[in-house]
């Protein structure tokens, strides 16, 4: 029985085995039996390749069979198992199809949900602006701006066909048959966003008067999206005329005005209903951007009166040939208007409410709040802001009341007024511990139509007040004479009138003809060769004329931006006026820099605004900006001494009646078309610029103030010096008397080339370390020695004013180092804003451990034996 149940051996191939085998198909490319492999002559049981396994592990088996018995799971067939290589990566059209259904899918339903979540603009709120509140420095209200006037909304019925003319003509053509989205326009400013570039608002009106209702909101992708739902909304729920005047209600126009009702009043004194298509096109090209097509003028470099009303008047016009071209103005309408209609505009209500230096203040706070915070104006316009400025009105009030009582005294338009019209006076004062503004004088007021700020615009060359900054770069740096170690006051250069000028080659520059060019003085007196601090005292140009080349031109950008002054106000020409003040700071940007002086070499960049609330809550970035260190402090110290010495003994001796410590520069430029005075105690630098110029011609060139005042060639040292020191006076009085630190002897005797004494003379520092303390006891002598120069008489002005006296920059013709002249002259225009107070001045130099003379200096890469 066992034997029955044993399982008997199979024939080698016989069997269930041979059963399966026989079932299964062939190796071949098919179950037909196709490319049926032989028998080998190993036998009809040699091993064959099992090629349907290995390609269905490798899971891209090419027969049927394969395929079937490795069947792909993958819900998304990619990349492609049915395929070999490259051809894995392609997609079927299955996958293609699909795909742009399904992404087609989710935008619809993301679309319409987003469109039903999101809601209509409301144009009454987006017009209710909130006054901005403005404080002086010790919390007392200054004013209240804006909100006042921006609050009407008007039908469409009340807006003329000829401004939706312009409008849509100027700004979206297809408006009356798009819907209300620009899909390239989105793309694009999608695209720069998510980039990380500048941002981009909608490009049709309906996308634009969503905008509007959104600028208190962050410039975000997700405000975009917000827009781009909402504006689609508008575009197939919404008339085209509700749309229209939604953005026309709310679009900021400039002059606070919010709304075409609102900027009717503003500009044109009369409501929106009553405006003719000249008046349309003004306002739709003002919408371009308020900021620089409002005639009145904006913020910014670019942003001067002359140059909005410029751009107005060319877009006025490109405004009207566009609504002939797209068909909304005929050809004979439009010849009714030339360039002599450019309509004339209303005195600005904003100005009326703010009266004498307010308007200035106001202006000069708000841009130090936009530019902290990134703010648009139209984000300004709506208001809500609570500014805490630094100006301290007892200041202000007391440097009007010196231009006011010095132009009264000086200046009889009616009895001269062929010299004494279009006198302009700016100023401004800096606290030299902390850099904060306390005062500032712009102009006669914006009530006055004067929209210039005359203390933050550039424009008007700085003459003679230029050359501390030639003196400090020696003192720092050294010249090719001084083997590389700053060379002291006490260096000896030629200053007779008419001396050639040689360049870093020492070959002489050449003017214009060709021959060698001659450095101007004011007068023809032969000095002979003078110390530097001489010629500082009588501001002879010929000694700075060559050690400016001497030093090099780089060098004294270098210390002049250290101190901070703004690199586009920096003439960049290499030549002999460079040295003589041709360069155009604002005097905010002046009073400033001199308070580096006055500080011993630290700078603080100049600051306006000490608090900013909106809504309740404190914005960040209005902290004092931090000190930076500028030059040594032994360098600074002995500017000081040296500019000390032209008030006790030179062209600024008007400034000792103040009664305490002080050092100052006069400066007067070409043809005297301007004259200034930048000044300092240990307290406070102040400078005054004056200068003449008609606010109403086109180009705002200078004119020359000989006569001015009755004077025949007017100075800094006169009426500029007259309202600085009756100004400090009255800013500082009560406060107790400080000195200056005493500045300690530094750098070589390194004469200019041709000096009779021996060059370089020996090492003179004092001591390793720099005092930067002041004495305890006033300096026997406060006015450095001449060493045996003769002394002026105490009751003369000037050390033989008809000959000592050389302020001027030496002429039109200037000479360049490259033997060829500029042929400039010192500066046409003024006016043109030098930007945002407590903007960037480049890189601060870092912090210096070396003494003058020594490595560890301002560092500007300059190579001194590179021809400039």
């Amino acid at each position: 029985m066992s034997e029955h149940r044993r399982k008997l051996p199979q024939p080698e191939g016989g069997g269930r085995a041979s059963a399966r085998r026989a079932a299964q198909p062939r190796p071949g490319r098919g179950a037909a039996g196709r490319d049926v492999v032989t028998a080998s002559h190993s036998g009809p049981y040699a091993p064959q390749p099992a090629q349907g396994n290995r390609a269905a592990q490798r899971g891209n088996g090419r027969g049927r069979g394969a395929g079937t018995a490795t069947r792909d799971k993958r819900l998304i067939n990619y990349p492609r198992s049915d395929r070999d290589g490259w051809k894995r990566f392609v997609p079927s059209w299955k996958f293609v199809a699909g795909t742009a259904l399904g992404f087609f899918a989710v935008i619809t339903a993301g679309t319409g949900i987003g469109i039903a979540m999101v809601s209509t603009p409301d144009p009454n709120k987006a017009a209710e602006a909130q006054n901005n509140v403005f404080y002086w420095a010790d919390g007392s209200q200054m004013v209240a701006t804006g909100g006042s006037m921006n609050r009407q909304i008007v039908p469409i019925s009340s807006i003329p066909r000829s401004m939706r003319d312009a409008v849509i003509s100027a700004e979206n053509e297809s408006f009356e048959t798009d819907r209300g989205v620009d899909p390239m326009g989105v793309g694009r400013a999608v695209w720069n966003m998510a980039t990380g570039g500048s941002t981009q608002g909608g490009s049709t009106i309906t996308q634009q008067y969503v905008k509007n209702t959104y600028l208190d909101s962050d410039q975000t992708l997700k405000r975009k999206a917000t827009e781009l739902f909402i504006a689609i909304r508008l575009g197939v729920t919404e008339e085209k005329d509700k749309v229209l005047a939604g953005y026309l209600n709310t679009a900021y126009y400039g002059r606070d005005a919010y709304g075409i009702q609102a900027a009717a009043r503003a500009y044109f004194g009369k409501d929106s209903q009553d405006l003719n298509p000249s008046e349309c096109a003004f306002l739709a090209a003002v919408l371009k951007g308020p900021n620089l097509y409002n005639p009145d003028g904006g913020i910014g470099a670019a942003a001067t009166p002359a140059l909005n009303e410029k751009r107005a008047r060319e877009r006025w016009s490109w405004v009207l040939d566009r609504e002939v071209e797209v068909g909304r103005m005929d050809k004979a309408e439009r010849a009714k208007f030339t360039d002599a209609d450019f309509p004339p505009r209303v005195e600005s209500e904003q100005a009326r409410g703010m009266t004498g230096q307010i308007g200035y203040l106001v202006d000069t706070a708000k841009a130090y709040v936009m530019k902290t915070k990134s703010i648009t104006p139209e984000q300004m316009a709506m208001g809500g802001y609570r500014i805490k400025t630094t100006f301290q009105k007892p200041r202000v009030d007391a440097l009007v009341k010196a231009v006011e009582d010095t132009r009264n005294g000086f200046i009889d338009e009616k009895g001269r007024p062929e010299t004494d019209t279009f006198v302009q006076f700016g100023s401004a004062s800096v606290d030299v511990k902390t850099g904060a503004l306390v005062a500032l004088y712009g102009g006669p007021g914006w009530d006055h139509k004067y929209f210039s700020n005359n203390a933050n615009s550039s424009g008007v060359p700085v003459g003679s007040t230029w050359k501390p900054y030639v003196l400090a770069a020696a003192m720092e740096y050294g010249t090719q004479n001084s083997k590389g170690k700053g060379i002291s006051a006490d260096s000896k250069y030629m200053a007779n009138d008419l001396t050639v000028i040689n360049n870093r080659e020492g070959k002489p520059l050449r003017d214009a003809s060709g021959a060698p060019f001659k450095q101007k003085n004011e007068s023809p007196t032969s000095f002979g060769y003078v110390t530097l601090n001489e010629a500082m005292e009588k501001s002879i140009n010929v000694p700075f004329a060559q050690l400016v080349f001497d030093v090099g031109h780089d060098k004294v950008r270098a210390v002049a931006k250290a101190t901070g002054i703004l690199e586009e106000s920096v003439n960049p020409n290499n030549d002999a006026s460079f040295a003589l003040g041709t360069s155009t700071p604002s005097a905010i940007r002046m009073a400033d820099s001199y308070a580096t002086f006055a500080a011993s070499g630290t700078h603080r960049e100049p600051f306006s605004v000490t608090e900013v609330e909106k809504d309740g809550e404190k914005l960040t970035g209005f902290e004092a900006p931090k000190a930076q260190r500028a030059m040594d402090s032994d360098v600074a110290d002995n500017i000081t001494k040296v500019l000390e010495n032209v008030v006790e003994n030179g062209t600024g001796k008007k400034v000792q009646k103040l009664g305490r410590p002080a050092a100052g520069k006069t400066g007067t430029t070409d043809e005297n078309k301007s004259a200034w005075f930048v000044g300092y105690t240990p307290e406070l630098s102040t400078s005054v610029v004056l200068f003449r110029t008609d606010p109403n011609s086109p180009d705002k060139k200078l004119i020359s103030m000989k006569g001015v005042g009755d004077i025949p060639s007017l100075h800094g040292g006169d009426i500029p010096a007259e309202i600085w020191t009756e100004y400090m006076g009255e800013a500082l009085k009560g406060l107790p008397v400080k000195q200056f630190p005493e500045a300690e002897d530094i750098g070589v005797t390194a004469d200019s080339a041709g000096a009779p004494s021996p060059t370089p003379s020996a090492v003179v520092p004092a001591s390793p370390s720099p005092s930067t303390q002041p004495p305890s006891s006033p300096p026997a002598s406060p006015s450095p020695s001449k060493g045996g120069r003769p002394t002026c008489p105490p009751w003369k002005l000037y050390c033989d004013p008809d000959t000592t006296r050389g302020n001027n920059n030496g002429g039109a013709n200037t000479g360049t180092s490259t033997g060829t002249s500029t042929g400039a002259n010192s500066g046409n225009t003024s006016g043109t804003s030098t930007g945002v107070i407590g903007g960037s001045t480049g890189s601060p130099s870092p912090t210096q451990t070396g003494r003058p003379g020594r490595p560890g200096g301002i560092t500007g890469g300059v190579n001194d034996s590179v021809p400039e």
